[in-house]
């Protein structure tokens, strides 16, 4: 197995880097945002990938995947208001670390990049690279969009 680095696109959100670090550091809070539609909508994005059950708590997020059984991501490592450490485990083909990494850019604008690393084999890395790429951008745009409070 390889380990395989995917950055995603700079975002920025118009908030304090205090307000976006809180929202993002506790799965609580994005659980608000993850239901039945959403889930649906990836599936019908990914129709291989079926996601159910899901349920969160300050640290963990966990769900089934279609095939694949229960899965979850964990926060890890938290550094006040400049990074988030998660990890990935459960039924995932692969094994992954991303950060989500914060930089102050005004009082009340901040900048945001996703960095993930991925341990996973040449047949996965083949069928799924690109995917994991895209999927990244469009996480970081989703977390951009929150309504950040």
């Amino acid at each position: 197995m390889s380990v395989s680095k995917y950055v995603s696109e700079i975002k920025y959100i118009d908030h304090g880097i205090e307000t976006v670090f809180q929202t993002l550091s506790d799965f609580r809070n994005l659980s608000h945002y993850i239901n039945d539609d959403i889930l649906a909508a990836v599936t019908e994005k990914i129709p291989q990938v079926t996601i159910s059950n899901f349920e969160s708590d300050a640290d963990f997020c966990r769900f089934e995947i279609g095939g694949m059984g229960k899965s979850e991501i964990r926060i890890v490592e938290r550094t006040p208001f400049s990074t988030i450490k998660v990890t990935g485990g459960g039924g995932l083909p692969l094994e992954l670390t991303f950060w989500i990494q914060l930089l102050p850019v005004e009082p009340l604008r901040t900048k945001m990049r996703l960095t993930l690393h991925a341990s996973m084999g040449m047949m996965v890395k083949m069928l799924a690279g690109d995917k994991l790429e895209k999927g990244l951008d469009q996480l970081a745009d989703s977390l951009a969009r929150l309504p950040y409070r």
